[in-house]
C-alpha cells in the first residue's frame, strides 16, 4: 500500500468528526482572478458543515504592500480567536481543488504554534460530487484563545532571500507553472518582471498531487529527485505571492524535511524590485 502524508486526512474521516468537540473545519479558498472562482462567494452557497471561512486577503501583514504576506502572530491569534479557534484543537483546512490553497492554511497554523493541523483530501469540489452534506449558514462562532508560539525559523524575508540567493548554498523550489518560471509567460500581476531567481528548479504545484489529493510519498521522492531538489539538503520555497509555496512545504514535510523555510514575498516582492537578479532560461 502507498505511504500517505501524515498531514492529510480523508473525507470520510472529516465527515465523521464533524460536530466533535475541539474540532474545527477551515475553508482556506483561494483564487486569483483570472481563475474566475470566489472563494468568499464558494462559501456562502455551500460548505462543510460547520466550516468557517479563513480569508487569507485579510488575516494578513497589510503595511507589507505585498498580497496577504504573513501577519504578526498577535494579529493573526486575534483573528483566528474570533473565529473560534484555539491553537489546542484539532484543526482540518480544505480548499476547492483539493490541494492548492489549503496548505498555505496549514503552514501559518502550524507556524504560529498549532500542531493538530490536516489538509482533507480532495477539497470541496471532491466532497460536492460525492454527494456529502452541505450548509449555508454564515456562522457566528464564540470566540477562543489562540496562543501563538511564532517559529520565525520557518520564514524567509527579502533580505534572507537576497543571501540565499547569493551564496546559492540553500535550494530553491517555485511552485509556479513552468511557463511563468521560464518567463514565457506574462506574471498575474502587473509591474513584475518574468523568470526566476538565480539556481531556482521549478516543482509546480499542479505536479504534486492528483484530483485533489496529494500524490504518495514515493511518487513525491521521485517528482523532487527530477525536479533537481536533493532532499538531504536545506530548501527554500517560493511561488507568486506565497500561497501554493506552501504546498511545496507541505509536501517536503510529509517526506520529513524538515530543513525548509518560506519566502513570503516570493515572486510578487522579488520579481517587483529593480536590483534582484532574473534569469529566464529554464532552471
Amino acid at each position: 500500500m502507498s505511504e500517505k502524508s501524515r498531514f492529510t486526512v480523508t473525507q470520510d474521516w472529516v465527515e465523521k468528526q464533524l460536530g466533535a468537540p475541539e474540532f474545527r473545519v477551515i475553508d482556506g479558498s483561494w483564487y486569483l482572478p483570472a481563475q474566475g472562482r470566489n472563494g468568499a462567494l464558494e462559501y456562502s452557497e455551500g460548505h462543510i458543515p460547520g466550516a468557517i471561512f479563513f480569508d487569507q486577503d485579510a488575516i494578513a501583514d497589510h503595511s507589507s504592500g505585498l498580497p496577504h504576506t504573513i501577519p504578526s502572530p498577535e494579529d493573526f491569534a486575534d483573528a483566528v480567536g474570533k473565529l473560534g479557534i484555539s491553537d489546542t484543537d484539532t484543526i482540518v483546512i480544505y480548499d476547492g481543488p483539493g490541494f492548492v490553497t489549503a496548505p498555505r492554511v496549514w503552514w501559518l497554523f502550524r507556524t504560529m504554534g498549532a500542531e493538530k493541523v490536516y489538509v482533507m483530501e480532495g477539497g470541496l469540489d471532491g466532497w460536492k460530487k460525492a454527494g456529502r452534506p452541505l450548509e449555508t449558514d454564515l456562522l457566528e462562532p464564540a470566540p477562543a484563545r489562540f496562543t501563538p508560539r511564532f517559529a520565525a525559523e520557518r520564514v524567509t524575508f527579502i533580505e534572507g532571500m537576497r543571501g540565499i540567493v547569493a551564496e546559492g548554498k540553500v535550494q530553491i523550489a517555485d511552485a509556479r507553472s513552468p511557463g511563468r518560471f521560464s518567463g514565457t509567460d506574462p506574471e498575474p500581476r502587473a509591474g513584475l518582471r518574468g523568470g526566476h531567481m538565480p539556481g531556482a528548479r521549478n516543482v509546480p504545484v499542479a505536479t504534486l498531487s492528483e484530483n485533489g489529493v496529494l500524490k504518495d510519498l514515493q511518487s513525491l521522492r521521485t517528482l523532487f529527485a527530477e525536479a533537481g531538489i536533493d532532499l538531504s539538503r536545506p530548501v527554500v520555497t517560493t511561488c507568486g505571492s506565497g500561497v501554493t509555496a506552501a504546498a511545496i512545504t507541505f509536501a517536503l514535510h510529509s517526506l520529513g524535511h524538515e530543513a525548509n523555510t518560506l519566502f513570503d514575498g516570493s515572486w510578487s516582492e522579488w520579481g517587483s524590485l529593480p536590483d534582484t537578479p532574473v534569469e529566464k532560461a529554464a532552471g
